[in-house]
Parts: structure tokens; sequence; C-alpha cells
């Protein structure tokens, strides 16, 4: 389904999916490569006039490219392009000018995060220029740069005023291991490579530019205490504007957004209320309106609020889905010719800095589809497709999906996304219920994932739960979760399981649960709990000690700061001391006697969150009383699969371990 508001559409279309002839032969569901290669084309960023398009592109094997397409005359040239690396991000400078930088996408890197290089060039190729250091064979030009920026020089991710040659970059303070601090923020000229350092109030993890391309905020976190300061402009002295504790209920914690005009800084917070809406405060008395600008019934506000001339015109928010609201009525028409040309998808609209610019950028997407990326022309109204991230896809065999809440055993409320597959009577289907990472994140929202897509193009039913101590919905669902693991947020994956079979989704005898890190924590907890309920588990980067979690490791380097280990691991996970008695019964190593299912493990030799020994450790506890365990090393990879071929490896592995235990072999 179509989130919100274009739901009877989606209905309509499922419908008539439901009617085609019974005769029709299926086609063979599209191979692993097609969900887990690289996009071939993705990042696509509108210039300021409008007139110019960037965006990588790219093909199996091949190297991601910097292209840049003139909306004119719909004519494309490629402006950068290494052969021992890929483009990363891309920023537009200027309505001239492009800022770039890279990641190798063909060699495992574990979990090494920095050293990306920078680089900036001219929309027809021209004044190529590297700006910094880069991890590898370094320049590609006809030159040496001995000017260069250091390796730990990155993009700012927010957008300067794109109107001079130059921009905002960070020096960040980096450790051996690749892991960042504290950001130190330059000025920098992208054709010179000319900088200015910013005065900055003490350490600062994070900045915010205001509607000008000034730097104006300033975010520290140190000792468990969130710190926010701000100035009037470039010759004032930084102020502090609050302080709040950085995990809890504080009633004075908020989050930046952006800058409107003048003293206005727009913010979420939840003001006494159990989700997080906008509101606008004013730096000059330091005051919040007390009414919110923006509330989402029943979820805390995530998106993107757009400002144009120190105006806000409009919202992308993130409900079930993603959509948007339009304040500006031309905006609003804007919107409803483009979502008429494009009825079954979501329509994601990027609109140019420059006020009169004629194209707009569109994103659209569904549920069963990739995104693909269009150019509307205002005064033509028409629109041209100019990529798609996933061509081989067909939305045909892909699985519609819904996001449903359940009640757990405690009556707690908790959401869920079922994705059903295509031509399937969705009765009594096998099952994979994929637990998402972190835990405290969200970790699912509407639209097409390659991973639960490929699962559902296998036939397979896959259930989402969004389990206590989620993030997204709300203060109490949130915090119900602290110390919680292996308990009450094992529950709630445990119920949602159940809510699927008594609807009829699910055949109880056919149930794998699966997911990666904190997923894989639960998994194995999944397999120990509730030992009738699985039938078999996937895991992988799943944590299996939480005394090893917490305290870390003398043979293995983790990724995990001293502040976090300090403030916020005791309070969300525990304390090893004072909870060893709970980190025993719920530490999956504790408990490996009791996995007794099939089970396949897999880890990445350069892990840094949830090193190597979890994994390994689990591996031989289980394999002592359960000869069913296969495992899956990739010894360069880190927490996650970064290489697409190590993807397509894993995930064919999945394919085949689920075939056996719950698909048509198991039958």
């Amino acid at each position: 389904m179509l989130p919100m508001k274009i739901l009877t559409l989606t209905l309509a279309i499922s419908l008539g999916l439901a009617a085609a002839p019974a005769a029709l032969a299926v086609a063979a569901p599209p191979p692993a490569e097609a969900f887990f290669e690289n996009p071939v084309f993705s990042g696509a960023v509108i210039a300021p006039d409008g007139k110019h398009l960037a965006a990588k592109i790219g093909a199996k094997g091949k190297r991601n490219m910097l292209a840049v397409v003139d909306l004119t005359t719909q004519k494309t040239q490629v402006v950068a392009h290494f052969s021992d690396t890929d483009i990363r991000n891309v920023q537009w400078v200027n309505e001239q000018r492009l800022m770039f930088d890279t990641q190798d996408t063909q060699t495992a890197q574990g979990d090494i995060r920095f050293a990306p290089g920078l680089y900036a060039v001219d929309r027809d190729g021209g004044r190529f220029k590297q700006l910094a250091s880069r991890r590898g064979q370094g320049v590609k030009q006809s030159s040496v740069q001995r000017d260069m920026l250091p390796l730990n020089t990155a993009m700012l991710r927010q957008a300067g005023a794109q109107d001079s040659d130059w921009v905002y970059v960070e020096d960040l303070s980096v450790d051996n291991w690749g892991i960042a601090g504290d950001s130190r923020l330059l000025r920098l000229n992208t054709v010179t490579g000319k900088t200015q350092s910013i005065e900055r109030p003490g350490d600062v993890q994070s900045w915010l530019l205001d509607q000008e391309g000034r730097p104006r905020l300033a975010y520290s976190l140190a000792k468990g205490e969130v710190s926010i300061k701000v100035r009037d402009d470039e010759n004032t002295p930084w102020r502090r504007l609050t302080t709040f504790k950085a995990l809890g209920l504080a009633p004075d914690a908020i989050s930046p957004l952006a800058f409107g005009t003048g003293n206005t800084l727009y913010v979420k917070a939840l003001r006494g209320a159990d989700n997080t809406s906008v509101f606008r405060l004013d730096l000059a008395s330091g005051k919040m309106d007390e009414k919110p600008l923006i509330t989402l019934d029943g979820y805390d506000f995530r998106g993107r609020l757009v400002i144009q001339g120190g105006k806000l015109v409009g919202v992308h928010y993130l409900q079930d889905g993603e959509g948007s609201q339009w304040f500006d009525p031309a905006l609003q028409a804007l919107q409803a010719d483009i979502d008429k040309l494009l009825p079954q998808t979501v329509n994601m609209l990027d609109l140019p800095a420059g006020l009169q610019a004629q194209n707009v950028l569109v994103r659209a997407y569904s549920d069963v589809r990739p995104s693909s990326y269009y150019v509307y022309d205002r005064a033509a109204k028409s629109l041209n497709k100019v990529g798609d991230t996933y061509p081989a896809i067909d939305s045909s065999q892909m699985g519609h999906q819904e996001q449903v809440r359940i009640k757990a055993r405690d009556g707690m409320e908790v959401p869920a996304m079922l994705t059903l597959p295509a031509q399937k009577d969705a009765k009594k289907l096998p099952m994979v219920v994929l637990v998402h990472g972190g835990p405290y994140l969200r970790g699912t929202s509407w639209g097409w994932k390659p991973d639960v897509q490929f699962l559902a193009s296998r036939g397979y039913a896959v259930l989402e739960p969004e389990f206590r101590g989620s993030t997204g919905y709300g203060e109490k669902l949130f915090v119900s979760g602290w110390k919680q693991w292996g308990l009450k947020m094992q529950d709630d994956i445990a119920d949602a399981t159940k809510w699927a079979v008594a609807q009829g989704y699910a055949d109880p005898q056919r149930i794998c649960i699966a997911g990666a890190s904190y997923g894989g924590y639960a998994t194995l907890m999944g397999l120990v709990n509730d030992p009738g309920l699985y039938r078999c588990g996937v895991e992988w980067a799943g944590v299996t000690d939480l005394k090893l979690l917490v305290t870390g490791h003398t043979m293995y380097r983790d990724d995990a700061s001293e502040e976090s280990r300090k403030y916020g691991i005791p309070e969300l996970i525990g304390d090893p001391e004072k909870d060893a008695e709970r980190f025993q019964a719920t530490s999956p190593i504790q408990q490996a006697h009791r996995i007794t299912q099939p089970l396949l493990m897999a880890h990445g030799g350069a892990d840094l969150r949830v090193p190597l020994v979890h994994g390994l450790q689990l591996r031989d506890a289980v394999q002592r009383n359960n000869k069913q365990v296969e495992w899956i090393e990739y010894e360069k990879e880190g927490h996650g699969w970064y290489l697409p071929a190590n993807r397509i490896d894993f995930w064919t592995r999945v394919e085949a371990f689920l075939n056996r235990n719950i698909g048509a072999q198991a039958q």
C-alpha cells in the first residue's frame, strides 16, 4: 500500500493483480544480483539554477562516475571518474561547480569510515582539483597537489549558500581505527584550495548553517550532556542556548532542524507530549512557541524543512512512509501536477535553491518499485526520466507492504511492517521475521528494500517488528526498551510473530527469525526463548555476549566511545557488575546449549562494532550440541557487507538455507 492519502489507489492496484488470469505463467524471480549490486544511477542533485543535474552512474563491475546532465539539451557528460575508486557524495558548490568525495566499492574496507578524499570540478569537467588527500593511490590528475588538506577532511552534509566558490568542510579528529571525534570547521575555496579557520566554542560534534550559509549553531556532547551554542553572525561571540541530559525525558531537550530568517530556529521537541513535534524558537529570547508548527499523529517528527527565501514553504516527513506537505499554494499545485503524471508512486520533490528555476528534481518510488529520478519542467509541464536505481527489478514480482500495529502481551502497541509476496494466496505462508539492528533506532519505513523484497520474491512473507526500544514512535515505546535486551524487547518480537500466525499470514511450522547486529542478537535469543515458534535462524554480525559488548575485549578493538561506555550503555543496556545475573540469563553465549534449531551465522573479520569473537565463541558453543550450524566469515568485511559480491554471496546462501528449512524443500 502507498502510505497515507494514496491508500485507495493501491488497493485498486492490488485487487487488479489478484484478479489476473490464473493461467498466466509466473516468471522466474530476478537473480540476487538485481537486488544487491550497487545502484546504477543514484545520488542525483539539481543545480541551484535548475539547469543541470549531477548524479553517480555505474554498472556491474564498473566504477561509479560523476555525470552532469544539461537539462536544456538533454546531453550527458562524465566530468570525473577514477580507475581505483568510486564517486560517493556530491554537492553543488554553485551553478558552475561541484564538490565530491570518494569511496572504493570494490575493496572491502572493514569499518574504516574516513579518508574519502575531497575534489571539485566544473560542470563541464574543467578546473578539476583535488582538495584533500584520500586513502589509496592519491591524486588522479596531471600534477601532484602539494597544498591538499589532510586525510581527515570531510564534506559538510549541509549545502552552503551555493553562490560562490567557497564551501564549509570539517577537519575531524580521527583515531587510528578511523573513528571520528570532534569537528573543526574550515571555510574552503574549491578553486584555489585556500582555507580559513572558523572559531569554535570548545569541542563540537556537529554544525548547522543558517539560510545565508553561515555557521551559527554548534552541537556538543560530553559527559552525558548536550550543549548547544549559537551566535548572531560571524562577528559576535558564541553563546550557550541550552544544555540538557542526552538520554531520558529532559523537558528542555531540543534537536535543531534549520534556521529561518533573523532569530528564528526550527527545532523538534517533546514539550510534554509523547511524540516530538516541530516548534519555532526565538534565539533572541531563547523561548519556544507554545504550539507546534508540525505534528505527526502517532510518530516522532522526522524529515526535512523546505525553506525558500527565508520562508518555510513545506516539509518532507516520515510517517509509515515518506510524504510532503506544502504551505505555498503554487507548490501544492506543483505536487498535484506531478502526482497526476506519476500516480502509482510516492513522489518526493527536490527544489533548486533558485526561486525562479524552471526544473524540479523528482525521486519516485513505491513499495514494489525502487527509486527512479525524473526532472519536471514547470513551464512545459512535462516529465522526463533521467535514471533508475535498480533497472533489473520487475515491480510485478515484488511484494506489497503495509504497516500494522499489534498489541503486545502487556498491552503495549507495537508497530510492524508486513510484506506479502506478489501473486500468492496470502494465507499460511512461510515467513521470515526480520529484526532490525540498533536497536535504538527506527527500523522500517514503507518503500522498496533489497533484502525484504528479495525474500518476498522467493515467496516468503516478511514481518519487521518495531519492538520497544525502537525510536520514531514516541518516548514511551523508546524508554520502555531500556535494559530489556532478551526480555520485553524479545517478547514484542514473539508477540508480533504470533499475531501473524493468528491472522493466518504465517504457517506456524515454517517461520524463521533473522537479523543483523542487534537483530542477530534477537535472532539467537528468539531461538533460546521461543524454540517452538521459530523453525530456524539467520544471524549476521550479531551480539552474542552482553558483558563483552559493554566492557569490550582485550584482543578485539570495538568502536564504542568512552562517552557511550560511561554515559549511554549503562542506561540503555545495563551495568556488567550490577546486572551480572541478567546479563547471564540474556546472553546467547550463556544459553548456547538451548539453541537446537538450524542456524546460519555470518560475521566480518574486521567488524569494529561487534568484533569477530562474538561469532566465533557462539559458533563453537552451539556446535557442541547442535550440528546444524552453518558458518560464513568475510575476512575483510566490517559491520555488514560492503562489497556487492559478498552481499550476493550471503543472500544466495540465505535463500538456500531458507529453502531447506521452511521453503519448498522443507515441505
